[in-house]
């Protein structure tokens, strides 16, 4: 009798352990404010649709300050854990890549644009601001 508390004790801090990490992991969401840093320029990650989309709500440089409410990313879809696939909008240059945003962590988005069916990509590892 002692050694089945004692097991049905130990599977529930298992269990409790096991739910702490998944909720903790479950937490991790894109939406919010999130910083470039080699820019300075903010981004709001949005719900729309059931898709995820993103606009431009804050630069740095003053130069890019018409950039401002540009959405550069329309509807990508979830392709996996923690990834969305979809058209990106580079405001450098005006062209739209292949895109995909991975969350890396709760506070840690990469964000990359691909061309040549994704052989060659280029992005980096935004910030969460809130």
């Amino acid at each position: 009798m002692r050694a089945n508390i004692k097991s049905l004790l130990v599977t529930s801090i298992a269990l409790a352990s096991f739910a702490g990490l998944t909720g903790t992991a479950s937490a991790a969401d894109p939406h919010g404010q999130w910083v470039r840093p080699s820019t300075g320029t903010q981004i709001s990650f949005y719900a729309c649709g059931g898709k995820l989309c993103a606009k431009i709500v804050a630069v740095k440089d003053e130069a890019r300050k018409s950039t401002i409410g540009t959405v550069i990313v329309k509807g990508m879809t979830k392709s996996g854990d923690n990834k969305w696939e979809g058209d990106l909008l580079n405001t450098d240059d005006g062209k739209i890549y292949s895109g995909v945003a991975t969350l890396e962590g709760p506070t840690a988005l990469n964000l990359k644009g691909c061309v040549a069916g994704g052989l060659i990509c280029r992005g980096e590892t935004w910030t969460k601001v809130k």
